[in-house]
């Protein structure tokens, strides 16, 4: 079986525009949550959001086709060519040939699909723009960063809610592994920050209620958690056999080692209170991986700050981890960057790829009273310097979807 190795990494987010920007912001904590800009959010359920400030698409894209590409896609093309800038491959070379890309969302271009039902309710079926289908339907995140980049190898995209991109990643390490293609561009993408995701989000108390500060509105952990913040952003990776990536003399990162995949078929949106679907896909990633519990070195959770949500998460890992969890780092990603919904699995794993290159474990600031559940856990509120080298990804979405992963950092 082919040994699959990460040589690039590529964001954009809601603290950095770049990786080189994440490492930093990552390592000082930075939080990107804050009132909701992109529309007015007097009279919806929640006014934070975790937005990327400051994006510009002309920077990146011809205006002709920066006005074709919905946000989400912009989003996803810019984290794509970050990546394979990372992987020191050039855009022109014969590596495109059969690479794969498997870039996901969860929602796709509501953003565009929101605008243009408002053209057609009140200007008519001839206002609507020739390009909303190829602008709004998630697999078009695959599709636009295989035109952009010349990618002719197998293209789709992977739809299952908030793992998404965890899934879209351990699809591709499959493609991978039986040799299918030698290179991927894999990971995740989404933009909905917009009034009605934001209703419906919020009608169903999902949403943190929080309007004023930002600090108490994203809180995973915390006792007083009240729900997620909204973020967007994008997250890929270049995955290459080993092979492959030592032919060409690449930098690896680290390998995707394991992964597991369940469904709760418990309820439609909530998760399982015991944890069973995710305790099996915790499982199956170090059953595969051949790694004991006690060698990973950071867990970095789903945990999104919902009440039932983290309870439910914290109660699996004690099942799978037992006596090894007080003394394995855990943390979420989400308190800095929001919840990017299908692009949460690849964004937060980048994070974890980071952290283990640096030797860190970014901290978690807005955790000053956390839930009882975490007592005696090794939660950092603050960053610390820490080299690990085994990282478990968990990421879980509406309909019970359960992804579990785990990464590896290569040996110096």
């Amino acid at each position: 079986m082919k040994r699959v190795a990460v040589t690039g990494i590529g964001t954009i987010n809601a603290i950095a525009h770049h990786t080189q920007e994440f490492i930093c912001s990552l390592e000082e904590m930075k939080c990107g949550i804050g009132k909701i800009t992109q529309f007015d959010c007097s009279d919806y359920p929640a006014a934070m959001a975790a937005e990327i400030k400051n994006f510009d698409p002309e920077i990146h894209f011809e205006i002709k086709i920066a006005n074709r590409y919905d946000r989400f896609l912009q989003l996803g093309i810019v984290a794509a060519r970050n990546a394979i800038a990372d992987a020191g491959l050039e855009p022109s070379r014969d590596w495109r040939d059969n690479a794969a890309v498997t870039v996901s969302s969860g929602i796709g271009g509501f953003k565009t699909l929101h605008r243009e039902y408002g053209n057609l309710f009140k200007r008519g079926p001839k206002a609507v723009r020739p390009h909303l289908i190829p602008m709004m339907i998630s697999d078009m995140a695959s599709g636009a960063i295989a035109l952009d980049l010349g990618c002719r190898g197998p293209n789709f995209g992977v739809v299952s809610a908030c793992a998404s991109a965890l899934h879209a990643i351990i699809i591709t390490t499959l493609l991978i592994r039986n040799g299918l293609t030698e290179i991927a561009l894999t990971g995740g993408t989404e933009a909905v920050i917009d009034p009605m995701p934001v209703a419906a989000f919020g009608s169903m108390t999902a949403l943190s209620p929080e309007r004023e500060e930002p600090a108490k509105a994203s809180r995973p952990f915390h006792r007083e958690r009240n729900g997620f913040v909204m973020g967007e952003g994008a997250g890929v990776l270049v995955l290459e056999s080993e092979a492959h990536a030592r032919k060409r003399g690449a930098r690896i990162y680290g390998y995707i080692e394991g992964f597991g995949m369940t469904e709760d078929a418990f309820h439609i949106s909530q998760t399982d209170p015991e944890g069973r679907g995710a305790q099996r896909a915790m499982r199956g990633a170090l059953d595969q991986a051949g790694i004991s519990p006690d060698r990973v070195g950071l867990i970095n959770c789903h945990a999104t700050g919902t009440p039932v949500g983290d309870l439910s998460e914290i109660s699996a890992l004690k099942q799978v981890f037992g006596d090894a969890l007080p003394l394995i780092p855990i943390q979420s990603t989400k308190g800095l960057v929001g919840h990017t919904l299908g692009a949460a699995g690849a964004i937060e794993t980048v994070a974890a790829i980071i952290q283990a290159e640096h030797g860190f474990i970014h901290g978690m600031p807005n955790l000053e009273n956390p839930d009882p559940c975490c007592e005696n856990l090794r939660i950092h509120k603050e960053t610390v310097r820490h080299p690990f080298s085994v990282v478990l990804k968990n990421a879980f979405g509406f309909g019970g979807h359960n992804a579990s992963l785990i990464y590896r950092k290569e040996a110096e």
